[in-house]
């Protein structure tokens, strides 16, 4: 097999065009030929789709075997690792939206963002503040700008992107601090920004979705504006020894136990923080306020349980809530949207959620 032999020659050192190359002709082969090259699989019942196959084929191929790539060779390779893996599957899902640098309030000083407007929307439009994936570790702006622009661009809405202080340079509970403080300062300025401070929603992917909720917890807390949806895709919420999702998927489905347990310790060192509620939602009391949520979990993914289980302590509290399960994703599919026809399938069905409530807002 002459495409594996090639693919497998790659590495890290690879400028990353080349590697995006690749990653761009591989997804694009026809489904007969990536089910050659992928390896089926299937667990409690759901079929791990094609495009995961070639997602975990060619995270072997890189000899990457995690989220946090080699943490044992320190935080600045395993965020280089992040970035050249985004920027392979990050082609530009939609070119016509234009991107805007800004800064806006952080809890300890501004911090940088990015507005991003689909070609055409009129002013006065919804406004979704995005909070990346990493771990509270990695990422940036740039590691998230494909999910970006495809929702900007799919749900006809500005995002704002936020670029919250990471660990271990900030630890917990920095990024929540500055997360609280940003949605704040996009309610308060959203007009400036097109939108209408009516219709401003949260949505973050994986550490991310936990900035999104927490902050939705203490802004309804606050009593003040508040976001009308929370769309939270795979996100973080806590540990619980009835999540046994953590333990299924430990190893070999690209996030790993051990990437969890290594940001954990990076990000909420200190005895006692990992049962804060501004990290635990999970077990957290004060979630009756939170508005409408909608939680997306892959079913190939350690944190898929624990989304769940706050689902249900939502529906316990009495708050609006519904979920969505992308039955044979992988953790991170957000970001496959550029090049993934599978992950797009699990995409548009939340961003039709959350479309149709902006629309409702209206």
């Amino acid at each position: 097999m002459a495409l594996t032999a090639l693919v497998q020659k790659l590495s890290l050192k690879i400028p990353t065009p080349l590697v995006a190359g690749a990653a761009k002709a591989l997804f694009g082969l026809p489904v007969h030929v990536k089910q050659r090259l992928g390896t089926p699989r299937t667990v409690e019942g759901n079929e791990l789709d094609v495009d995961s196959q070639i997602t975990l084929f060619l995270l072997k191929a890189q000899g990457v075997h995690g989220l946090a790539g080699r943490a044992d060779l320190g935080i600045a390779h395993s965020r280089a690792t992040m970035s050249k893996l985004c920027a392979a599957v990050g082609q530009n899902p939609a070119p016509s939206v234009v991107t805007r640098g800004l800064m806006v309030d952080g809890a300890a000083g501004p911090i940088p963002a990015r507005l991003y407007t689909p070609a055409g929307l009129d002013a006065g439009s919804p406004l979704v503040v995005f909070f990346h994936g990493g771990g509270f570790v990695l990422g940036d702006l740039d590691s998230h700008d494909a999910p970006c622009r495809y929702i900007a661009d799919r749900a006809r809405v500005r995002v704002l992107a936020v670029d919250y202080r990471l660990a271990p340079e900030a630890i917990f509970p920095a990024a929540v601090d500055d997360a609280v403080a940003a949605t704040k300062w996009a309610l308060a300025h959203a007009d400036q920004l097109g939108a209408d401070p009516a219709r401003v929603a949260l949505s973050g992917d994986s550490a991310g979705g936990n900035l999104a909720t927490v902050t939705a917890r203490a802004l309804s807390l606050d009593g003040g504006p508040q976001p009308v949806l929370s769309l939270l895709f795979y996100p973080v919420t806590g540990a619980d020894p009835a999540n046994r999702s953590r333990d299924t998927f430990a190893s070999g489905y690209f996030l790993t136990k051990a990437d969890i347990d290594w940001f954990h310790d990076q990000y909420t060192p200190d005895p006692g923080q990992d049962t804060d509620p501004r990290f635990d939602v999970l077990h957290a009391d004060g979630l009756a306020a939170i508005g409408r949520t909608h939680v997306v979990v892959a079913g190939f993914d350690p944190l898929r349980d624990e989304g769940l289980a706050y689902a249900a302590r939502l529906r316990d509290a009495g708050v609006d809530v519904s979920t969505q399960l992308a039955p044979g994703a992988l953790h991170g599919f957000l970001n496959l949207v550029g090049v993934s026809a599978d992950a797009r399938v699990d995409v548009d069905t939340a961003l039709d959620v959350l479309r149709d409530e902006l629309a409702q807002r209206s």
